[in-house]
């Protein structure tokens, strides 16, 4: 009974463990804990891309609402604008939207969008009431990226425009600069996009890009050019005042087209490299396959020749001038100006009918040709292009009178004759006669008009105190017998008045004579009859 427990203490009971329920109560939380995931896994998922974009300032930018923008559709918002470590610029952070994700590649561009006016256009007017904004232009490159560095202007051309680019090689820039037009025939169909110093510092490497359906007209023949402010020429045919347009006065332009006499070409590809000349004149200038080069002595002075004059055959352009120089002949121990010539055979080319062109003589044989016209007096002469500039050129013409010449083929280039200028010709004759004239004895031709100037001037001393003396002593005179001579005259006058005595007398005597002359012709006719009546006297009855 000892053993035996007090019969206070329970004893345990072995209960089986619960299986778990679940309750209503949880429901709630459960559905807002899967809402709140799948909303936080559809923002993950709509978030775009977050990029950041270097700018050298901040200006007009504004973190929470500076929006990002293409085609002026908003697809992002900057979040923080912070600057660089080194100072040197600001780093912008924006949020993009899901769609512009495929926008961000390698060549993309950022710049700030605000108002700009620059020497041909005012853009950006839009963002002085709605603020500035980044402007974005989608790139083409097959790689992605997510920093950028933004450009200072808006690029010129946008990556969707429809063209072509094309590379210009000039020795200096002018006045060109980004987005400067392109003209075809005064017709703007493009604009320069960039630009870049040569690496050797001779020249200067301009990018353009001409609008599409314009681009085909850049063909292999080609010419591109300066077009800036106004071209102006003083040359032999007078004044040339040539420009684009008002705009390429003001800020420059680049102009292109074939030349005139080359066929248009092909359409070449893009990124095709030309030569940018710097006026139209040397653009368009003739380019000759064939040259035949040419050497002309001169002994006058040459200066106004510069090379690239014209060589002209009677008033047709057929060469230029290569080189000016001088040199010492050995022989006659004297200087000599010799000049280079081109000649291009094919602009005396002869057409014997419509489309069917024939060599010309100078073509088919030189030295037969020349050695023929010279014989006839062929010669090489300076003449003045334009009396203003003093400008010359070298003619080539017929000379009958100038002495007997022959080329020398020997020597390489051949040397044609020359003659005298028409120029020279009136100096040398000037010349003459000042020598002339020195000879005069001027001194005394003076001294002699001296001497008769001086006796004419006692002369008319003389007679001025002949003429005092007269108008003292004869004049008085005079005019007493003016007086007498006018009441003789007044006599004279009364005496043959018509009621006058005399007058009366004088016509009763003249009748008298009237009558007596009558008789005298009565007697004459009878005696003519009768001639014996001065003999026996007039008969009775007669």
């Amino acid at each position: 009974m000892a053993d035996a427990l007090p019969p206070s203490v329970p004893e345990a009971v072995a209960v089986p463990k619960r299986r778990w329920t679940f309750s209503l109560v949880w429901i709630i939380p459960l559905v807002a804990a899967l809402v709140g995931g799948w909303i936080a896994i559809q923002h993950i998922l709509a978030r775009g891309p977050t990029i950041t974009i270097d700018f050298k300032n901040a200006e007009g930018l504004e973190a929470g609402k500076t929006k990002v923008r293409y085609k002026d559709v908003d697809i992002g918002t900057i979040t923080a604008i912070n600057i660089a470590r080194d100072r040197s610029h600001i780093t912008v952070t924006a949020d993009l939207a899901k769609q512009a994700e495929s926008l961000l590649m390698e060549d993309t561009k950022f710049w700030v969008v605000k108002p700009r006016i620059t020497l041909n256009s005012i853009t950006g007017l839009g963002t002085i009431l709605s603020g500035a904004y980044i402007g974005l232009d989608a790139g083409k490159s097959d790689k992605e990226r997510r920093h950028f560095t933004g450009l200072d202007v808006p690029p010129a051309v946008t990556s969707d425009a429809q063209g072509k680019q094309f590379v210009l090689h000039a020795e200096d820039i002018g006045s060109l600069y980004i987005g400067a037009p392109v003209y075809f025939r005064r017709v703007p169909v493009g604009n320069v996009t960039g630009y870049t110093l040569d690496a050797d510092g001779k020249g200067v490497t301009l990018e353009i890009f001409v609008n599409a359906p314009h681009d085909r007209l850049v063909t292999s023949n080609a010419r591109f050019w300066h077009a800036s402010g106004i071209d102006v020429a003083l040359e032999g045919a007078g004044l040339k005042v040539n420009t684009e347009s008002l705009t390429s006065i003001i800020v420059g332009g680049i102009s292109f087209q074939a030349p005139p006499e080359a066929p248009p070409g092909e359409p070449v590809n893009a990124d095709v490299s030309f030569t940018l000349y710097p006026d139209k004149a040397s653009a368009l200038k003739r380019v000759s396959q064939e040259v035949q080069t040419y050497l002309l002595y001169f002994s006058e002075s040459l200066r106004g020749l510069a090379p690239g004059a014209q060589v002209d055959f009677r008033g047709i352009t057929i060469g230029e001038v290569k080189a000016v120089s001088v040199e010492y002949d050995r022989d006659s121990k004297t200087l000599r100006f010799p000049v280079e010539i081109n000649i291009f055979p094919e602009r005396m080319r002869s057409r014997y009918r419509p489309g069917a062109p024939q060599m010309s003589a100078l073509e088919r044989d030189p030295h037969v040709l020349l050695d023929r016209l010279v014989e006839r007096g062929f010669r090489g002469q300076l003449k003045s292009a334009n009396l203003l500039t003093g400008q010359l050129y070298v003619a080539l013409d017929f000379f009958p009178h100038a002495p007997r010449a022959k080329i020398d083929w020997s020597k390489n280039p051949p040397v044609l004759p020359t003659t005298t200028g028409a120029l020279e010709d009136i100096q040398e004759s000037l010349g003459n006669i000042v020598r002339k004239l020195e000879k005069v004895p001027f001194d005394s031709l003076g001294n002699n008009a001296d001497k008769t100037l001086r006796t004419l001037n006692n002369t008319l001393q003389s007679a001025d105190a002949l003429l005092k003396q007269l108008d003292g002593s004869v004049v008085p005179e005079l005019n007493d017998t003016l007086k007498q001579a006018q009441k003789a005259l007044n006599s004279a006058e009364s005496t043959l008045s018509t009621d006058a005595p005399v007058q009366n007398d004088l016509h009763d005597t003249l009748r008298e004579v009237s009558r007596a002359a009558q008789s005298l012709r009565v007697l004459a006719d009878y005696l003519g009859r009768h001639p014996e009546a001065l003999i026996r006297g007039r008969r009775e009855g007669e």
